[in-house]
């Protein structure tokens, strides 16, 4: 299985939704919560480009939020990426 790192809050339902979904595939993954951490949404944003969680990394790959991860299931291209294809 590939690396899998996930950036939430705590009260985000797009996050929960994500991570669901990568439960649901068996992925295993690396949750960190910004919540009250202004350094991690910091380094977040920096990596990403992007200021809304989740965001989410398979390997290098950077996925993006939960459209994009439900986007990539939906093409059947989310099995590929979690197989490390």
């Amino acid at each position: 299985m590939p690396s899998i790192v996930i950036y939430t809050t705590r009260f985000c339902p797009y996050c929960v939704a994500a991570k669901r979904l990568l439960q649901k595939k068996g992925a295993e993954f690396e949750e960190i919560a910004v919540d009250s951490r202004p350094d991690l949404r910091a380094k977040m944003t920096k990596k990403s480009g992007a200021t809304s969680v989740p965001q989410i990394w398979i390997d290098e790959y950077h996925v993006g939020g939960c459209d994009e991860l439900y986007g990539l299931d939906s093409q059947g291209k989310l099995d590929q990426l979690l197989e490390g294809n």
